[in-house]
């Protein structure tokens, strides 16, 4: 077992291109993969996922708050007492531009309705599956605030 990790958690370690955004014992970890939301607790059965935009939320600790990150996308590698997040990019919900994040909203629907052609179409369904993620987390950050 890793130091500082009991059988009540797991080691988490959350990567992006940009560096490391996390590494320690963690209770329990929510993440969007491919085919659904993955809900990972200690001792959960391996895993291999790609990962989709969307917003990963960990405890660190019992009486801890939730941490609330925008992940754009990689691979979660999910093994009993180890998981791996691998972003392209992640970000603490608190660190996003929401008014630029609502900008990105608005010019992948505006492409969406557009749909000149499908690579045009499939790069705006991505980009406004980002924008939405990026929202998703600067709310829940906030919401967190307020408490």
């Amino acid at each position: 077992m890793a130091i500082g990790v009991t059988e009540h958690t797991f080691q988490l370690n959350i990567v992006s291109a940009e560096g490391p955004l996390f590494s320690g014992p963690a209770h329990a970890l929510a993440i969007s993969g491919s085919d659904g939301e993955l809900g990972i607790r200690p001792g959960h059965s391996p895993l291999l996922s790609r990962l989709k935009p969307g917003v990963a939320s960990f405890v660190t600790g019992l009486k801890d708050p939730e941490e609330i990150l925008y992940i754009s996308g990689g691979l979660v590698e999910v093994q009993p007492s180890v998981v791996t997040v691998l972003a392209d990019t992640a970000m603490h919900g608190k660190d996003i531009d929401k008014a630029r994040a609502d900008e990105a909203r608005r010019a992948a629907e505006e492409n969406i309705n557009k749909h000149a052609d499908d690579i045009n179409f499939a790069m705006a369904e991505m980009d406004l599956a980002k924008a939405m993620a990026q929202l998703r987390a600067v709310e829940l950050t906030q919401k967190q605030i307020r408490r």
